[in-house]
């Protein structure tokens, strides 16, 4: 990859302030979130040495960046792995639990199905639980948090990606011929 060494440049100077603590941006305006996005753009650009005009798709594809929505996904329901599996910090372990775990909640049909309704909070504890409920139980199941990370990234990755690249496929089709 010819691009290696500036793809790492961004990534330690951009990419890692843009995710950290990212957690907190669950339920951030979308204005905000395309402003955050525009940043991650930019640095796209830069790698690729690519004009602001261009489809930034393609190169967000071949970059294997998230956009900033999945990026907050992705944190969220890494700490509620973390959370569930006991290896994340107390505090945020306690305020995250099965609804199964629940003495008086047991009797619910949402305790089985894994559902919980919410009245669109963005505290970590109901985001991070809309996430995670949203998750495939096979994904919930994983046996390490580097299989978990995984395979949420490349759902993630498919599902964000999947109808932009089939028109950049189209579209470069069409200008080829």
């Amino acid at each position: 990859m010819k691009f290696s060494f500036a793809v790492n440049v961004v990534v330690v100077l951009i990419d890692s302030k843009v995710d950290y603590c990212n957690s907190v941006l669950a339920g951030i305006p979308g204005q905000l979130q395309d402003r955050l996005q525009s940043v991650l753009n930019a640095a796209a650009c830069l790698v690729f040495s690519a004009r602001r005009s261009e489809c930034i798709t393609p190169l967000l594809c071949e970059i294997h960046w998230l956009r900033v929505p999945e990026r907050v996904t992705v944190q969220l329901c890494v700490l509620a792995y973390r959370c569930l599996h006991g290896t994340a910090p107390a505090y945020l372990a306690k305020s995250l639990l099965r609804t199964s775990n629940i003495d008086t909640r047991r009797c619910l049909r949402s305790a089985d199905s894994g559902r919980r309704s919410t009245l669109n909070d963005c505290t970590f504890p109901v985001a991070s639980a809309c996430a995670w409920n949203s998750l495939p139980s096979s994904f919930r199941n994983a046996s390490s948090l580097t299989t978990f990370n995984r395979e949420l990234k490349t759902v993630l990755f498919r599902s964000s990606f999947d109808n932009d690249l089939s028109i950049v496929i189209v579209l470069h089709s069409i200008t080829v011929v």
